[in-house]
C-alpha cells in the first residue's frame, strides 16, 4: 500500500476477505496461498509484497527498486532484514498485536524475549550504518527502506526499544515524514484493527 501510494501507481484498492467463505475460491484462483496482497492484472495476478513493488516501481521508471549497480546493495538489505531485524520485529508484534487482536492465546514472555534479543543485536548493526547517511542506501530512499520498517508502524503496541538507537530512531522518523508511509491507507474505508493493549499502558500496569 505505501509503496503504491508512494510511487503514485494508478491502481484501485479493494478491501478484501480471501478466506471468507464467499471470497475463498476466487482468492485462491489468484493466489494458492490466499494470502495478501495481491496486485490483479489484465496478463494475470501477481504476490507477495516484494515482488509487487519491484513490478510497481518498474512501471513508474522512478528506481524506487534499483535496477542499476545499487541493485544488488538493496537485494541485501531485503534478504538480511527478512531473516534478523523484520524477523525480530515480527515476533514481538505477533505476540502483543496479532495473537491479542484475534485470540491466538496469550503473549509466549519466551518467544518476546527472545525476539527484543534479536532485535536488538540487529538494531545495533543498523545503528552503526544509519550514523553515517539517511537511508540504507548511500543514494537515498529506496524500497529496501520501507521493507526494513514493515513492522515499525504498529511499535506503539509492540514496544521495541527503537529509542535507544538514535540513528535508527531518526532514520525511522524520515520515513514517518513521508505521506505514503505516515498513512497508506489515507481516503481509504476499511475495518478497524481489532484493539489491543498498547505498549504506554502496559508499561503503566502495576507489577
Amino acid at each position: 500500500m505505501a509503496v503504491a501510494r508512494h510511487l503514485g501507481s494508478p491502481v484501485a484498492f479493494s478491501f478484501a476477505s480471501p478466506f471468507a467463505p464467499d471470497q475463498a475460491e476466487k482468492f485462491r484462483m489468484l493466489n494458492p496461498s490466499q494470502l495478501l496482497p495481491i496486485l490483479e492484472e489484465p496478463t494475470g495476478a501477481l504476490w507477495e509484497a516484494d515482488a509487487i513493488a519491484c513490478r510497481l516501481s518498474r512501471l513508474s521508471g522512478t528506481g524506487f527498486w534499483r535496477t542499476d549497480d545499487e541493485e544488488p546493495d538493496m537485494i541485501r538489505w531485503l534478504s538480511w532484514g527478512q531473516g534478523r531485524f523484520v524477523a525480530a520485529c515480527d515476533k514481538v508484534s505477533f505476540e502483543f498485536g496479532t495473537k491479542q487482536r484475534y485470540g491466538f492465546g496469550p503473549v509466549d514472555a519466551a518467544k518476546v524475549e527472545e525476539g527484543i534479543a534479536q532485535f536488538r543485536q540487529s538494531a545495533v548493526m543498523l545503528e552503526s550504518e544509519l550514523s553515517g547517511r539517511d537511508f540504507l542506501l548511500r543514494s537515498g530512499l529506496s524500497y529496501a527502506d520501507f521493507r526494513m520498517a514493515t513492522f515499525l508502524p504498529y511499535n506503539d503496541v509492540a514496544g521495541l526499544p527503537l529509542e535507544e538507537f538514535p540513528a535508527l530512531q531518526a532514520w525511522y522518523d524520515r520515513l514517518q515524514a513521508i505521506p505514503a508511509w505516515a498513512d497508506p491507507f489515507a481516503g481509504l474505508e476499511a475495518p478497524q484493527l481489532p484493539v489491543v493493549q498498547l505498549a504506554s499502558e502496559r508499561a503503566r500496569k502495576p507489577a
